[in-house]
């Protein structure tokens, strides 16, 4: 897939709960510093359409990261940050440049990257919520990313990217980091609304020049519930975007002066609604999503097809369900999804099966192994299929 989703892809898990799921904690001062974390490595075997085969051993859904978080109670408020780096362990790339004998130009050395994909603060009370204000994982899907349970694995390869698709594209939209101010209610109950305000997004029709005229906005409702020993969680949400084109052959990146949006424009606009059941080991989800030139795999990424401004209807699901087995721990899975997008000359679909077996083989560590059956099917193109087989292992500290 894109490189776009390569290193951002996935760094959920709620930003490892920011400091909840921490695993060293410092006093210092009137401050609480948490550092937390992961590592994980997976091999991957993958047999495509026409036999295909490849070999690799990479990040999974989750890139490796750590985080740095604080908090502190100042004047009756809650204050907190959080920044997390993120990067891949894998080094597909290296590639030999001869003519130098590997140490010219063109030589990768199989070199990564280092992304901070989260760097925010927060200032709130019980009483009347929380202001988050930096970049963070978006509002709109967030729910289903974070309930997939490939996130302790790998789900879909990425085809190149420094971390794989889990399902993203292939039953929800990615939630992506955002530069956002977001707000929080309290929690009533179990009922909570989350409602944020993002910088533009930029389209990514690769002829589009844009404006940053038009905010993004992305709301969601959850309410978490408990009865005896059931638990789950439902949610609904939305997002929509004006996105502004300008005329063709404007250079909107050195203009000393506003650009007028001169070329068109359209409205991106979808919704998302879901929800998890836990019972004695077992838990079911089920998420669906809906939009006009929302895209497929990343917000407006596909958004449009034709002229600029002609959107595609883009549709989604996935239903996965998990059981822990007693006394061992293991956790095994199973879930389908799909993702499509339609116009008048476009007709194109994802979807893929994915079998998982997660063991606790510490309080850290996790053993993980996966198969995953993706077809992807395009108008007047033959259809392709993977067939993947992923092992390996990932620590949180």
């Amino acid at each position: 897939m894109n490189k776009k989703l390569g290193l951002a892809v996935a760094g959920a898990l709620v930003a490892f709960s920011s400091a909840a799921n921490a695993g060293i904690t410092l006093p210092a001062g009137d401050w609480t510093v948490d550092i937390g974390g992961n590592v994980n490595a997976f091999y991957q075997h993958t047999t495509g359409s026409g036999a295909a085969k490849s070999n690799s051993i990479n990040t999974g859904l989750l890139p490796a990261a750590i985080g740095i978080g604080g908090k502190t109670r100042q004047n009756d408020l809650d204050v907190a940050f959080q920044f997390t780096f993120f990067t891949g362990t894998d080094s597909t790339n290296n590639a030999i440049d001869a003519g130098s004998h590997g140490y010219g130009a063109n030589a990768a050395l199989g070199m990564n990257s280092l992304n901070i994909r989260q760097a925010f603060m927060t200032v709130g009370d019980a009483s009347w919520g929380q202001i988050k204000l930096g970049r963070d994982l978006g509002v709109f899907e967030s729910d289903a990313i974070l309930s997939d349970m490939t996130l302790l694995g790998v789900g879909t390869p990425a085809g190149g990217g420094n971390t794989t698709l889990g399902r993203i594209g292939f039953g929800y939209l990615y939630a992506d980091w955002k530069t956002q101010i977001q707000y929080s209610t309290p929690n009533w109950n179990g009922f909570q609304l989350t409602g944020a305000i993002d910088t533009p997004w930029a389209s990514n029709n690769a002829a589009d020049a844009y404006t940053q005229e038009d905010m993004g906005f992305e709301a969601k409702a959850t309410y978490d519930f408990a009865a005896n020993d059931v638990t789950g969680r439902v949610w609904v949400g939305g997002i929509t975007q004006k996105v502004n084109l300008v005329a063709a052959g404007t250079n909107v990146g050195t203009s000393t002066s506003p650009v007028l949006s001169t070329g068109g424009s359209y409205t991106a606009s979808g919704f998302d609604l879901g929800g998890k059941v836990a019972y004695a080991g077992a838990e079911l989800v089920a998420s669906y999503y809906s939009g006009e030139g929302i895209g497929r795999t990343g917000f407006l990424l596909g958004g449009t097809t034709g002229a600029n401004t002609t959107k595609t209807e883009s549709d989604g699901y996935y239903v996965q369900g998990t059981y822990k087995l007693p006394g061992v721990g293991t956790k095994l899975g199973l879930s389908y999804g799909e993702s499509n997008v339609d116009s008048a000359t476009v007709k194109n679909q994802n979807n893929s099966w994915i079998v998982g077996a997660y063991h606790p083989l510490t309080k850290s560590v996790n053993l993980v192994a996966e198969y995953t059956y993706a077809k992807q099917e395009v108008t007047a193109t033959a259809d392709t299929n993977s067939k993947t087989v992923s092992l390996g292992a990932i620590m949180f500290f």
